[in-house]
């Protein structure tokens, strides 16, 4: 269900449903080097949380596409960058509405690495304010250990990647520039680093990686898990209740 094609009956009658939920896909706008296209977060974000959602059957809401990418610095062109404080906002803001719309449990899916501690800030906005919502962030390129480690096979911090790349091959080829694959390759140079340096100062191109290792069948089969392991993850959720049922607002009664 995509939540911008539903109509407000239909949103009021499906938040009636016990397993109601609302998956919100955040990606970001920034460089990925000489052979990949400044969408590619936003783009995995979007498709991954489609095709879980045709799994899952929960509300997906619009893909948000732009995020945290600071770190990306001005050196390339092609980033549009969100302060932190901005994309808190944002989405708390987004998440007031969705719980104005009956929706008690939201799932924020997160495709790009710097965008988790800013959407962590909202998240514990949202679960002060809202009694009745629970509010769950999944970052993509960890959603489950097999996941994980594919993303990490050729660099800790990696970025335009050969995950990323075989990923984008595999779903929105347009994006890839071939051609370009062979000299794109960059080494991780954050290995024994106390600070944490912007993109700037640890790669040549944008990149930090193996591109030229990307393929087809990886991105294929990387997605399958991605798209598998997001679905097991809200059905899971999706089952879940709070542990224990008291209030955040009220305090502690003496007959407690």
């Amino acid at each position: 269900m995509q939540w911008h094609q539903m109509t407000w009956p239909e949103i009021a009658e499906y938040a009636r449903s016990e397993s109601c939920a609302a998956l919100l896909p955040i990606g970001a706008t920034e460089q990925h080097g000489p052979h990949l296209g400044c969408g590619m977060d936003s783009e995995i974000a979007d498709q991954l949380a489609k095709a879980a959602g045709d799994l899952t059957d929960i509300a997906v809401l619009p893909t948000l596409p732009y995020g945290c990418s600071i770190g990306h610095s001005k050196r390339w062109p092609g980033t549009i960058a969100l302060q932190p404080k901005t994309l808190i906002d944002v989405v708390k803001e987004i998440g007031d509405w969705v719980a104005y719309s009956g929706i008690k449990r939201l799932f924020i899916l997160n495709s790009h690495v710097s965008n988790f501690a800013p959407l962590r800030c909202a998240l514990e906005m949202l679960r002060a304010e809202h009694d009745d919502l629970m509010v769950a962030l999944i970052n993509s390129a960890t959603v489950s250990e097999r996941v994980k480690a594919r993303h990490f096979e050729d660099a800790d911090d990696w970025h335009a990647n050969e995950a990323e790349t075989s990923l984008m091959m595999a779903l929105a080829p347009e994006i890839v520039r071939p051609e370009r694959l062979q000299d794109s390759d960059d080494p991780d140079r954050t290995e024994n680093c106390v600070f944490s340096h912007p993109v700037n100062r640890t790669s040549l191109n944008g990149v930090t990686g193996k591109p030229s290792l990307a393929t087809v069948e990886k991105g294929e089969e990387l997605f399958t898990w991605m798209q598998q392991d997001l679905a097991n993850k809200i059905e899971q959720g999706l089952k879940e209740q709070p542990p224990l049922p008291h209030s955040y607002h009220h305090p502690l009664s003496d007959s407690e």
